[in-house]
């Protein structure tokens, strides 16, 4: 006869425990967003608006401007940001400070300030030029476009510089000294090197930037500058339906950041070859064949 208490594991029936609360609070949350929609569906809003403004011709104008803004300033500021991180780790104590002050100053101020500051650089600086062979009117050069240009992308080089430096300091110092022994620059050794190794570290916050730069670029209407804000303020003055104009804002900065993430899914996976087993899902063991 077996013994009270002896009965074997396999024998025992795993109970889940029950989640009332989780239940309770997800049933909440979906109570809460279905009156949120329905208040705005029912609210003061002419969607009718939404629908014939959302493809008008200044609109999609904005939406190409967003865009040319972002890929120019992330362009400027990627290129700053490598500079500056590989200029921090040099044995230059000049370029090395003058590194560090370069990112320390722009990040430290808001990106409105600083599109004010070059937006309005004539009043400092009435000419450009170099003395005794050309100058041109401040004014004339100093455009939204590249002011805007300027600011979003020298701020953002200046974010980039430390990412850049966190996904070099990521990479082991042997590889910088492997390279060295077979005859390498240092400079050589960093590009063919050290740098493609970092990209796997690099790309993703990159990716993050270049996806809230989209949203940044808005702040250039403040300076005139035609994004996609800029154009449905234009057409929201003359209408005065600015709820359903923003809208419309909304769902172009939606659509443009949804497919950037698509993107920078595929890019991520590219930089990530080699790394943690790609082209195998995580966590599962490599079959004969992959062996």
């Amino acid at each position: 006869m077996r013994e009270i208490g002896s009965a074997e594991p396999a024998h025992f029936v795993i109970v889940p425990r029950r989640k009332t609360g989780t239940k309770i609070l997800g049933l909440f949350v979906i109570v809460l967003l279905a009156m949120l929609v329905r208040a705005f569906w029912v609210g003061d809003i002419a969607w009718s608006y939404v629908g014939t403004n959302l493809f008008s011709p200044s609109v999609l104008k904005g939406v190409v401007n967003s865009i040319i803004m972002t890929f120019c300033a992330m362009a400027l500021g990627i290129v700053l940001g490598v500079v500056a991180a590989v200029v921090r780790m040099s044995d230059n104590p000049v370029l090395r400070n003058v590194s560090i002050g370069y990112v320390w100053l722009f990040r430290g101020t808001p990106a409105l300030l600083q599109l004010l500051l070059w937006f309005n650089l004539a009043l400092i600086f009435p000419t450009i030029g170099i003395p005794g062979l050309f100058s041109f009117r401040t004014v004339d050069i100093m455009t939204p476009f590249v002011a805007a240009s300027l600011g979003l992308g020298i701020q953002q080089g200046a974010y980039t510089a430390e990412v850049v430096r966190a996904g070099i300091l990521a990479v082991d110092k042997g590889q910088t000294e492997a390279g060295l022994s077979i005859g390498m620059t240092p400079v050589r050794a960093m590009l063919r090197i050290v740098l493609p190794q970092a990209m796997r570290v690099i790309v993703p916050p990159i990716g993050n930037e270049t996806i809230g730069m989209v949203k940044l670029t808005s702040l250039a209407s403040v300076i005139q500058y035609s994004e996609l804000l800029r154009s449905v303020e234009d057409v929201y003055y003359v209408n005065s339906r600015v709820i359903e104009l923003l809208i419309v804002a909304a769902i172009w900065y939606m659509v443009v950041v949804t497919v950037l993430s698509i993107g920078q899914i595929f890019v991520e996976r590219y930089f990530s070859k080699g790394w943690g087993g790609h082209g195998q899902p995580a966590g599962q063991p490599l079959t004969e064949e992959a062996a």
